[in-house]
């Protein structure tokens, strides 16, 4: 009640409202009615909210904190405010929120009171909605429904009238638009489903829903496909004249097996120095996009490609990702290629930036390639064997310089024609893969060395630049002291790159290798896009940009024109336009990989739904006030050993340690222990699994 109370001065905070005009405006007709909104007003004149003008009338305190931020829903109960106007988020409780959703922009006002050491609020007004849209499951009776939405941390059902299910039934996965928002938080907002996927639990709804989830998209307007269609896919003669041409040069591409757009190209050819001429040659995506097109708009607007489990969402459509600009085997293509003069010690002397054609003599699987590496036997073998002991080489100069050597864990599916997954396995990173990867990291570094210099002594030209900042020092300092119950050192004042780099060497093979270095990349800031040239950390690059992938990432997009733009001898773009897109590129990526986890963690419980009863070893991957997480080591999926479950004795959660005690037995449950668990079951609508604790293998 104390929370109407205020509204009601909220939404007309310059007028003094007598005691008959809160009670007619709440429509308190009884006496006890009228006796706890007196209350209510008494306290909110004690906590400094309201004023008294007379013994009779109140009004709002103008002089109240009100900020702008961000919400972040942290669970069913609660969200923060994050804003840059205050240095602590502010938490609000949901019957304060107004219905506002995650990522949604809001005016708080902060209460002069502070709770358990926590700043709280309310909020005031809602500036900005990030969707009205939500994907759940349909709950129906007779004539209306509610959807049920799967993001667990919100805190409300959304109320659907019979005219607005479309046919929806009870049990679907559906997308709902929200029409009407309630002023009491004691109501629903009423929405109507505008898609129906399917029954929750098939493949096609919850991959369907997933997208709907993040706000994907599921097609490309009919504009921007026609748009993409009339672009010509001739080379003329007149454009070749314009390009240094490599197709004479012996150049090929190296991929995944089943991947169809080929971002990239490498060329190598011997000088009569003895040197060897490498080109890193990129797709010349821009050549075809233009600013100001629905396709530059939409290539904006999605940012990045998305790579769900059994599906690619790409930025870009299919007739020019997998078309026009894919480097496709013989075939003449337009390219942006950085060209490197090197030595056999990976020793750089010249640098070459500037558009080219290349014809693709050959399209790798990075199986084939590593096939010529191991046996140095098939086509094209000597170029690729060049290739790779030149890679190797820039790959030891890059950690001796302080680069990172953490890999994480990528897992991948074998699925059959329906998208079941068949098995799990994890995606093994060989010398194919690293040779690629050192050519693109050095032309990423190159361009954006390059961009960074042309400003010496003068204005620094805008770039766009990939950034990843140093360690936070506390959370490596905690991380230390972790890594220490391991038996492993981490000197939190010592090279930084050296500790994590030895930690990396001692737990390879290991089954604390994955807990740990999720953990240590956990101390690291997140890497984003950026025009202020701050560095990264990871690589141990001065300066770095990304360049290589332009098909599906549209800050490479950004960084090819730049690029041109100052080979051409034009001036510094405007950088707040570009810090714009850079923020908005790292929001979109951000919401990328979320999506991607997403259908990872889905279909993970959709092949262990098959599994239960079975038993696994795992490790203990975190702990809660609810339970224990466990990582089974056969195929690094996640799932919960309930407190509840555990039938030894009542256990309490030692937060600080990282474990979890037994009230009578003090027996202890830690993070990274070794243990022996049984699937007790797996929940597809909630993308959880639930296992039975059979013992303790090994604990640290």
């Amino acid at each position: 009640m104390k929370g109407k109370v205020y509204e009601t001065f909220a939404q007309s905070p310059d007028v003094a409202l007598s005691y008959r005009q809160v009670f007619r405006r709440l429509g308190a007709t009884s006496k006890a009615a009228r006796l706890e909104i007196d209350e209510c007003l008494k306290s909110l004149k004690k906590d400094g909210r309201l004023i008294a003008v007379d013994d009779d009338k109140f009004m709002l305190n103008l002089r109240v904190n009100i900020i702008t931020g961000k919400v972040d829903l942290a669970n069913s109960k609660y969200a923060y405010i994050v804003s840059e106007e205050t240095d602590d988020d502010v938490r609000v409780f949901r019957e304060h929120l107004k219905y506002a959703m995650h990522g949604d922009i809001v005016k708080v006002e902060v209460l002069p009171t502070v709770r358990g050491g926590r700043q709280e609020g309310i909020v005031v007004e809602i500036l900005e909605r990030q969707r009205e849209e939500l994907v759940g499951i349909m709950q129906l009776t007779k004539n209306f429904g509610f959807v049920v939405p799967d993001f667990k941390r919100l805190y409300f059902d959304v109320f659907v009238g019979e005219s607005g299910l479309n046919n929806a039934q009870n049990g679907d996965k559906v997308l709902v638009k929200i029409i009407d928002w309630p002023d009491s938080p004691d109501k629903n907002p009423t929405g109507e489903v505008i898609r129906v996927f399917g029954p929750a639990g098939e493949n096609e709804a919850e991959i369907h829903s997933i997208m709907a989830e993040f706000g994907l998209p599921f097609e490309f307007p009919e504009a921007i496909e026609a748009e993409s269609e009339e672009i010509s896919d001739k080379i003329t003669t007149a454009e070749i004249n314009k390009r240094r041409d490599f197709r004479d040069v012996t150049t090929f591409t190296i991929d995944p097996a089943d991947a169809k757009d080929f971002d990239d190209a490498l060329s190598i050819r011997k000088l009569e120095n003895g040197n060897w001429e490498i080109g890193v040659h990129i797709a010349d995506v821009t050549h075809y996009v233009h600013p100001k097109t629905l396709l530059e708009k939409e290539a904006f607007h999605r940012a990045t490609s998305v790579y769900l489990v059994d599906r690619t969402i790409p930025m870009l459509p299919e007739r020019l990702s997998n078309g026009l600009c894919s480097l496709r085997p013989n075939e003449e293509k337009l390219t942006f290629s950085v060209v490197f003069e090197l030595d056999d010690n990976g020793k750089l002397y010249d640098t070459w930036y500037g558009r080219t054609v290349i014809y693709s003599d050959r399209r790798f699987a990075y199986e084939e390639a590593q096939e010529r590496i191991e046996t140095g036997e098939g086509d094209f073998a000597e170029e690729i064997n060049v290739l790779n002991n030149i890679a190797k080489k820039l790959k030891d100069k890059r950690f001796k310089n302080g680069a990172i050597s953490f890999e994480t864990t990528e897992v991948k599916f074998k699925l059959d024609e329906k998208g079941k997954p068949l098995y799990i396995y994890v995606k093994e990173r060989k010398d194919a893969h690293k040779l690629i990867e050192e050519f693109m990291l050095l032309a990423n570094r190159k361009v954006a060395e390059f961009v960074y210099n042309l400003g010496k002594g003068k204005r620094r030209p805008t770039m766009v630049y990939r950034t990843h900042g140093s360690p936070d020092p506390d959370k490596l300092s905690t991380f230390s002291i972790f890594a220490r119950k391991f038996g492993y050192k981490v000197d939190p004042d010592g090279d930084i790159s050296t500790e994590l780099n030895t930690l990396a060497e001692e737990t390879e093979g290991k089954p604390e290798q994955s807990v740990l270095q999720n953990l240590a990349i956990r101390t690291m800031a997140k890497a984003k896009y950026s025009t202020e040239p701050e560095g990264h950390f990871g690589l141990a690059f001065d300066h770095y940009s990304h360049f290589t992938s332009p098909i599906r990432r549209y800050p490479d997009m950004m960084a090819h024109r730049l690029l041109q733009h100052y080979l051409d001898g034009g001036s510094s773009a405007e950088k707040e336009e570009f810090e714009e897109r850079c923020r908005h590129s790292s929001d979109m990526e951000k919401r990328a990989a979320d999506a991607e986890r997403a259908s990872i963690k889905y279909k993970q419980v959709e092949f262990m739904k098959d599994t239960i009863g079975n038993e696994y070893k795992g490790i203990v991957s975190g702990v809660t006030e609810w339970g224990i997480f466990v990582e089974i080591e056969e195929n690094k999926c996640e799932g919960m050993v309930r407190l509840s479950d555990l039938n030894d004795d009542y256990y309490e959660l030692d937060a600080n340690n990282y474990r979890i005690i037994g009230r009578q037995s003090k027996r202890i449950i830690s993070f990274g222990d070794e243990v022996l668990v049984r699937v007790k079951s797996a929940n597809l609508a909630e993308r959880t699994i639930d296992l039975e604790l059979i013992k303790t293998l090994k604990q640290h």
